[in-house]
């Protein structure tokens, strides 16, 4: 996990297009500048990450579904919850399932665990469409790659 550049999942575990579903892992940093200010003296994972970690997981399930060649885009969260708090230096697994996957909306049901505990849970909801360029593509499929999906040679 590198916060400081949006990057809030670590690895993607597993990815089942059959079954619709996805679960990555986070490992929190302790020494993120984050923390110094969230909250000075009781540093806590900040609960819009955890939403974020969700989104980024949710959306690693929709570029693979669309086989790489649409890019999801935070369009709404429902029915968020953040449960307990996250501490510098935790692990975290995210987990989503696809609900709904159309031309241009994708729609996931995703939560965050911690030490066997859900901590978060969201309906998170998605604009797709296609890469804006080839570079940024090129981008998004290296990002793929390190969190550990293998990547179809035609995408």
């Amino acid at each position: 996990m590198r916060i400081e550049y949006f990057e809030l999942i670590s690895r993607v575990e597993e990815l089942d297009l059959t079954s619709g579903t996805i679960r990555a892992t986070g490992n929190i940093p302790t020494d993120c500048t984050i923390f110094e200010g969230h909250f000075p003296g009781h540093p806590i994972m900040p609960g819009v990450l955890l939403i974020e970690s969700m989104a980024q997981t949710s959306g690693h399930i929709i570029l693979a579904a669309n086989n790489y060649s649409a890019m999801p885009f935070l369009a709404g969260v429902r029915n968020a919850k953040l449960r307990q708090f996250v501490a510098p230096g935790s692990k975290i697994t995210v987990t989503a399932h696809l609900e709904h996957l159309g031309s241009a909306y994708a729609g996931t049901r995703a939560d965050v665990t911690c030490e066997g505990k859900k901590v978060a849970e969201a309906e998170i909801r998605f604009a797709t469409m296609a890469f804006p360029n080839d570079a940024m593509k090129a981008t998004m499929l290296d990002l793929v790659r390190r969190l550990g999906v293998r990547v179809p040679a035609t995408s």
